[in-house]
């Protein structure tokens, strides 16, 4: 198990938890009334509605499994959305720049998860494939909620509590991919990934001229992509971790070059796919990898 999340959630037992999910049961105060969130996607949507319960309005702005956040753009709708908001939730990092663009010079409530991340040396944006910064960023919801809402701040702290048990459950996966798959080797077809395998002490082979290509969005240097294909034509790896939402040929050659060669191809995406709930949809993803890995 991640070291650093077990801090996090030390001491819980299970009549605490029990206590929590009874609380989180509970129906939300009149003062919940017209309370607002909107979160960048549907990823922080979902964190956000764990903690906020059933009595407050979230809304994601992206919820489109096939939507691209880097290149997001608002429409009018989305802005006064935001703006009307009393707590805005965003993955920060320059990921989604749509967000930190609506909300500048604005005095408004946020929770950056980006800035909540425990290792502030680690460029990576794709936080919310690190079950320690998403515990993190539901404290803060609840804490900020709290200040809004102070009638019901234990309820929001209750559910906080509830929420990173559950979080519990992906980090002994991740934490049995590392006894059993220790430094296993993979390739990305992007560094999205990447908090996933440091949990799970996975080793990502990709050459990082080509990941810094990938999410600079333009072409890797025909050496880049040679030295990752050779990765996987000479089965120096054991998976493929693809992700779905940003492909282009680059990446759908790679991809085909692994099918051919037998190597396990995990499917990833940037956003909530349709129906699962953020812990279910991370449990899902660690199992892949766990599966691809066998």
């Amino acid at each position: 198990m991640n070291t650093r999340f077990a801090r996090i959630c030390a001491g819980l037992t299970a009549g605490v938890v029990t206590a929590v999910v009874l609380t989180a049961c509970g129906s939300g105060s009149d003062d919940q009334d017209g309370l607002s969130i909107v979160a960048s996607t549907n990823v922080w949507g979902s964190i956000a509605t764990a903690v906020a319960g059933p009595d407050i309005e979230v809304t994601s702005i992206i919820s489109d499994p096939a939507a691209d956040p880097h290149s997001f753009e608002t429409t009018a709708s989305d802005t006064a959305k935001i703006s009307d908001a009393d707590l805005v939730v965003f993955n920060g990092g320059h990921y989604d720049e749509f967000i930190e663009k609506a909300i500048s010079g604005k005095d408004k409530r946020t929770v950056e998860a980006f800035e909540e991340r425990s290792d502030k040396s680690d460029e990576n944006e794709h936080v919310w494939y690190d079950v320690t910064t998403v515990a993190a960023v539901a404290d803060r919801i609840a804490a900020e909620l709290g200040e809004i809402d102070a009638t019901n701040a234990g309820g929001y702290t209750d559910r906080a509590v509830a929420f990173k048990n559950q979080l519990m459950g992906i980090s002994a996966i991740t934490g049995t991919i590392a006894t059993q798959h220790p430094n296993a080797p993979v390739a990305q077809s992007e560094p999205l990934a990447h908090y996933l395998l440091l949990a799970a002490t996975v080793q990502d082979k990709t050459p990082h001229e080509f990941q810094e290509a990938i999410e600079q969005e333009t072409d890797p240097s025909p050496a880049a992509v040679a030295a990752t294909r050779d990765l996987i034509t000479g089965n120096q790896v054991k998976a493929v971790i693809y992700n779905t939402q940003t492909q282009d040929k680059i990446t759908q050659d790679l991809r085909a070059a692994a099918e051919n060669a037998g190597i396990a191809i995990v499917e990833l995406t940037e956003t909530l796919p349709e129906g699962v709930d953020y812990v279910q949809w991370q449990t899902a993803n660690a199992e892949a990898l766990a599966a691809a890995l066998n």
